[in-house]
């Protein structure tokens, strides 16, 4: 990321208001990055949320596309969408701002220039940066999966109401479990999280390097490479954390029967059950979902923060 500050007088720039100044850029940076993320990957994340959570539902990406459009029409595959917009624009401001801090945390340990960092110290920053999103992350995205999921839920006969808005889960989950309920799946959040990043600056930053024209740097790679170096790094994410995220994922639909079960357990139930491969299911659309929705994500990112630290 280019967290050059502005051309402008920086002698008068002092060290605290430079702070505040990276702060306010980031928040609304990562701000305009999660909204692009969620409007451009929504119907292909619904997809991904509904075969990991029932993988036996669904023959695939399409047969799962088809039966949405017919049970529940263009809308259902926007089911969620509100928590997702939440959950995007929480945990891209979170992330963004803490990978400011984290650079700079690495910078020091490294004694390097945090400007001039390398792709494995950017990753290292991402993965830390990822603690804090995580926080945030997790009870949206438990909102946001147990939306999606309604139908599947109401057609085995776990719930009885698929028409239930995203307060009438929060209610939900403050009448069963109170506040800590909405931290259900935080382990696994983590689990995903913390690998997922690293390897998702990772390649975000490889990417960029690779595509450098020979004597530019990486600012100059354009909008298009810019994006699919986005995309990359988001596949690099999830072939990596996968299994992890479909975990998560029923662990956070199904916790709303009422039974709670760890990672490991639910883990070893779903490889007993339904096999190893079963925590594959929606890969394909997730991967698909890569290119347009973090594409757009770095997109709006790097745009944003370079017009505000011209402004």
């Amino acid at each position: 990321m280019n967290q050059d500050a502005s051309t402008g007088n920086l002698s008068t720039i002092t060290p605290r208001s430079r702070h505040v100044r990276d702060f306010i850029v980031d928040f609304l940076a990562g701000s305009a990055g999660g909204t692009a993320c969620v409007y451009c990957g929504q119907p292909l994340d619904t997809i991904k949320v509904k075969m990991q959570a029932f993988p036996g539902f669904y023959r695939g990406g399409l047969d799962c596309f088809k039966q949405i459009l017919k049970s529940e029409g263009l809308n259902g595959l926007y089911k969620g969408s509100v928590p997702a917009l939440v959950c995007n624009v929480a945990e891209n401001s979170v992330l963004f701002v803490a990978l400011g801090f984290s650079k700079k945390f690495v910078a020091s340990v490294s004694n390097t220039d945090y400007k001039k960092l390398s792709t494995l110290q950017m990753a290292s920053a991402g993965s830390i940066a990822s603690i804090f999103s995580a926080m945030v992350v997790c009870p949206n995205e438990l909102i946001k999966c147990r939306m999606q999921a309604l139908t599947e839920m109401a057609a085995s006969g776990k719930i009885v109401n698929k028409s239930m808005g995203p307060w009438g889960i929060v209610r939900q989950i403050m009448r069963e479990r109170g506040p800590s309920g909405f931290m259900t799946g935080i382990t696994s959040t983590w689990a995903r999280e913390l690998p997922g990043y690293f390897a998702f600056f990772y390649g975000y930053e490889l990417t960029r390097d690779l595509l450098t024209p020979a004597g530019k740097t990486k600012n100059d790679i354009g909008p298009l490479g810019l994006m699919f170096a986005g995309g990359t790094a988001g596949v690099f994410l999830w072939i990596l954390v996968y299994p992890i995220d479909a975990v998560k994922s029923q662990i956070q639909v199904l916790s709303q029967t009422g039974k709670q079960y760890g990672f490991l357990k639910t883990f070893r139930g779903v490889v007993r059950t339904k096999g190893f491969f079963s925590l594959y299911s929606g890969l394909l659309p997730c991967i698909i979902r890569s290119y347009p929705a973090n594409g757009a994500l770095f997109l709006a990112y790097e745009t944003t923060q370079k017009l505000l630290e011209n402004f």
